[in-house]
């Protein structure tokens, strides 16, 4: 029965196979036809019209302006070859016609120019300009000829539309130049009834095999946003939006540098017109389309550099007050308050100016000289994914896009507006704490971008219906946003768990129809050095955060008297909003509180996600951990690099991306740390007197130096951790031989116990991750497979090694809960509140420290204490009641920490 049924369907799909066969025949032969008959109709055209000759054409070579004087003047505003890329060759591929929006014969002369010059598609036909007094004299001859022959024939002015001169053009492979908006063609097409160049392309496409590419360009001459007001200067030179005559020469003289030429992607004509939406509806609607759809790209692409139209705050706090639902909720406020409607107006208004940003591009230039003397002064370089900033570039054009970075040093959110505004994008808005608005940065930081936020909402209903309106208003007017999911700076080196309050408002603006989309940019900024070391080392023990103020600013000035290596900058994969909720199936506005919140936490964890798997390895990372992963009180150069070489095999296996200095010369790399951590008293030689470092070179590290270490070890940890969990697991099998099977009960406690430590994938399994483990540990020579038994693997005496120096990137963490527990042992719940609960953890832990009961200077951190107290609470431990609990988690972590000790 099943041949029979397998015969029949080979049968028919073979002649299924037959047909379709015959069809593309058929379709070959067809095109062949077709392209037969073009060529007939284009040797007709042409045998017909031998002497057409039209002022619209641009051979090149000026009457009365030379080349070379072109070429000169062009030649200041440089061209990016990464831009042009999408041209290469593209005119073999169809018709090329290049889409300006103003009218200007400067763009075309410039194209022209400079495409030429790169050996790219150059246009020389241009709709409705005429180059007549460009031309040379024997051109013009020529024209005046043909058309006084054409006069004396048929009474009137030949056109190049009705004598299909573009179309015999564009089919010998020249490109073409049209512009979407000049005053005297709109008269033209709509009252004189005169050609349309849109609908002259479309009429071309319908009868033309090659498809026809448009290409949206512009010529930016200054990145200053449009205003709602015009100024002055505007009138008398012309807007940055259409720019006159001597302001583009005033910018080409002064800062040619500045002036940016954008290329957005082609459009096939052919592909448009074959959409379902416009195949059937007539010419019209199909050209009327169309110029809204260029235009629209147009827009989009001039938003992408100078941003979206820029209102004064005062235009803002007006938009944002007066809306309906805003008036409503301030009435209804002021009676729950018993104020006057005055009162809370004036309460409104108020809120605005503590919050709004002022961005100023005076104070972004001043910025941007400061910020490159005080980048060249105190890093290396800064190695920056370019190719992630062209995707922010071209992601803002169809949504507000929110860069998600995470939150290292002060630094990040400079480094992110320098960089984005030196490479022709707006600076974005950047959400930034209240406590950053002192005298004078508050004002420079809010002229850059920045707007401010309360570290809680707690209680001010006002306030904060009033900050989620004016992120409402960010997003409806295009505006890019910076927030940071962790909330503030991570002083362990590794990522915080997320903060959702922010994220939140954001949902909820996009659900109240605030934009189109949300896109979501992931970003990586890292350090080889932070600035802020020693401060954070400072808090992390106990000590009090020093408050941003004025004498803080001036005390900065001493870190610019060193160097701290190189920054690293990196995007993830963007992500829209709508894509994300389609793939999960969910429906925003059905969504109740709780399942929004759900919503939250679940992005929030697939940002932290991305940003880990964008992360860059440094080498002071992998030394840092091998140095305190070392299990004796002192440890040789040899026995370092062995367990350096085991995590290097483990991040190639796992793909992940290395700084540059790793890629080209790791041993020089990792060697230049060594060194460098020895000259910073962070490792002591053991021997003071040996000159050189050799294999056989001891080292030492004080335990006042390990919270320095641990913040750099952190910083690379999110690669080790399923490793280590792995690694954990194996040991605690307490044999040579185990299966898969027997490691996921482990590995999934360790995965839950560690929450708020690290964050990981939910779409990828247990046991995927430890299959993914296994893999690298037999590359590694850790494990070797069983032959007898499949998914069965032996432990090598070299690996029990290896193995525990992963399973030793836990051990402050475990040594850290184990304090916390002690707390929990002691006091009942609610004994004391959440801040003078962390004071009992760090004094236990002292104690503990000093007993020697716990053994690492990095476990009295105050950041894995707050994290302990937050798993056990909802776990079910609150205080010396719940024993039972606490017995069971005890045994646990000691059982764990005998695993990695012993």
């Amino acid at each position: 029965m099943d041949t029979d049924v397998n015969a029949a369907t080979g049968t028919d799909n073979t002649v299924t196979n037959t047909e379709t066969d015959n069809a593309v025949t058929n379709t070959k032969t067809d095109n062949l036809v077709a392209n037969t008959e073009a060529d007939n109709l284009v040797t007709n055209t042409e045998t017909n019209n031998t002497n057409d000759y039209f002022a619209c054409f641009y051979p090149g070579n000026s009457g009365f302006l030379p080349s070379y004087i072109i070429n000169r003047f062009f030649d200041k505003i440089k061209l990016d070859l990464k831009k042009t890329e999408k041209l290469n060759r593209l005119n073999e591929k169809g018709v090329v016609v290049y889409v300006g929006k103003y009218k200007s014969l400067f763009e075309f002369l410039y194209y022209h120019t400079a495409f030429k010059k790169s050996a790219l598609p150059y246009p020389e036909l241009a709709f409705d300009v005429k180059f007549f007094f460009l031309l040379p004299a024997k051109e013009i001859f020529r024209i005046i000829v043909s058309q006084c022959k054409h006069i004396l024939k048929h009474f009137k002015m030949k056109n190049p539309y009705q004598t299909q001169y573009f179309d015999r053009e564009f089919l010998k492979g020249r490109a073409g130049f049209l512009h979407m908006i000049e005053g005297k063609n709109f008269y033209r097409r709509f009252v004189e009834a005169k050609p349309d160049p849109l609908r002259h392309l479309i009429e071309f496409q319908k009868n033309s095999i090659k498809p026809v590419f448009l290409i949206p360009q512009a010529i930016v001459f200054s990145t200053k946003p449009v205003r709602t007001t015009s100024t002055f200067m505007d009138i008398l030179l012309g807007s940055n939006e259409k720019p006159g005559k001597l302001k583009r020469l005033l910018a080409m003289w002064q800062k040619p540098e500045k002036i940016c030429v954008e290329i957005s992607a082609p459009l096939n004509l052919q592909n448009f017109l074959n959409r379902p939406d416009i195949k059937d509806i007539d010419e019209d609607f199909q050209t009327y389309t169309l110029r809204t759809h260029l235009m629209d790209l147009l827009n989009r692409q001039k938003k992408s550099i100078t941003g979206p139209v820029l209102k004064s705050r005062e235009e803002l706090t007006e938009d944002i007050l007066t809306q309906q639902s805003m008036q409503n909720f301030m009435r209804e406020y002021s009676e729950q308050e018993g104020e006057s409607q005055m009162m809370t107006h004036k309460k409104a208004a108020s809120y605005i100016e503590e919050i709004a940003a002022d961005y100023n591009l005076n104070t972004i230039f001043m910025l941007e000289r400061l910020l490159t003397w005080v980048f060249n002064n105190i890093f290396e370089g800064l190695v920056v994914d370019y190719e992630g900033l062209d995707r922010i570039k071209e992601e803002s054009k169809k949504s507000p896009v929110i860069l998600a970075p995470c939150h290292k040093s002060h630094l990040d959110y400079l480094l992110l507006s320098y960089l984005m505004f030196k490479n022709n994008m707006p600076c974005p808005h950047i959400a930034a704490g209240k406590n950053l608005s002192f005298w004078p940065l508050g004002a420079i930081f809010r002229g850059g971008g920045a707007f401010f936020l309360r570290r809680t909402f707690k209680g001010a209903v006002l306030y904060s219906k009033i900050f989620a309106a004016y992120i409402e208003k960010m997003l409806s007017e295009g505006f890019n946003l910076e927030f940071f999911i962790e909330g503030g700076r991570s002083r362990t080196g590794k990522l915080l768990p997320p903060k959702l309050g922010f994220l939140s408002m954001l949902i909820k603006a996009y659900k109240n129809g605030a934009c189109e989309d949300l896109v979501f940019m992931p970003t990586y900024v890292g350090y080889d050095q932070v600035l802020e070391e020693a401060a954070y080392l400072h808090e992390i023990e106990g000590g009090k955060k020093n408050p941003e103020n004025l004498s803080q600013l001036i005390k900065a000035r001493k870190f610019l008297k060193k160097k701290y290596g190189k920054v690293y900058i990196k995007f993830h994969e963007p992500f829209y909003l709508s894509d994300y909720l389609d793939e999960k199936g969910l429906e925003l506005h059905s969504m109740d509180n709780d399942q929004h919140m759900e919503l939250c936490r679940s992005i929030g964890y697939k940002l932290l996600n991305a940003i880990n798997e964008t992360s860059i390895v440094t080498p002071h990372g992998i030394i840092a951990s091998a140095v305190l992963n070392s299990s004796g009180s002192s440890f040789s150069k040899k026995e370092l690099m062995f367990r350096v070489n085991s995590y290097m095999n483990i991040l190639t296996i796992s793909n992940a991306e290395l700084a540059d200095t790793l890629t080209i010369d790791p041993d020089l790399a990792l060697n230049h740390v060594l060194v460098t951590f020895v000259s910073r008293k962070l490792i002591e030689l053991a021997d003071e007197t040996e000159e050189e470092i050799t294999d056989n070179t001891r080292f030492f590290v004080k335990d006042n130096k390990r919270p320095i270490l641990d913040y750099y070890k952190n910083n690379t940890i999110c690669f080790f951790i399923p490793a280590a969990y792995t690694a954990i697991a194996i040991l605690k099998t307490d044999t040579f031989q185990f299966s898969s099977d027997d490691l996921t009960d482990t590995y999934r406690f360790l995965q839950n116990f560690f929450i708020d430590e690290f964050s990981f994938n939910e779409e990828k399994t247990c046991t995927e991750h430890i299959h993914t483990c296994i893999k690298a540990f037999i590359d590694d020579g850790i494990l070797v497979p069983t032959p007898s038994f499949s998914d069965t693997y032996n432990l090598t005496s070299e690996g029990y090694r290896k193995l525990k120096g992963f399973s030793e990137f836990l051990r402050p963490f475990l040594e850290s809960y184990k304090v916390a527990l002690m707390y929990f042992e002691k006091y009942p719940k609610d004994k004391h509140d959440s801040k003078d609960r962390i004071k009992k953890m760090q004094a236990k832990g002292a104690s503990c420290y000093k007993r020697r009961e716990i053994l690492l200077k990095e476990s009295l951190s105050n950041i894995n204490y707050i994290n302990a107290a937050n798993f056990f609470i909802n776990n079910g431990v609150e205080g010396s009641e719940n024993s039972d609990k606490i017995k069971e988690y005890k045994d646990i972590i000691d059982n764990l920490l005998t695993i990695v000790t012993s």
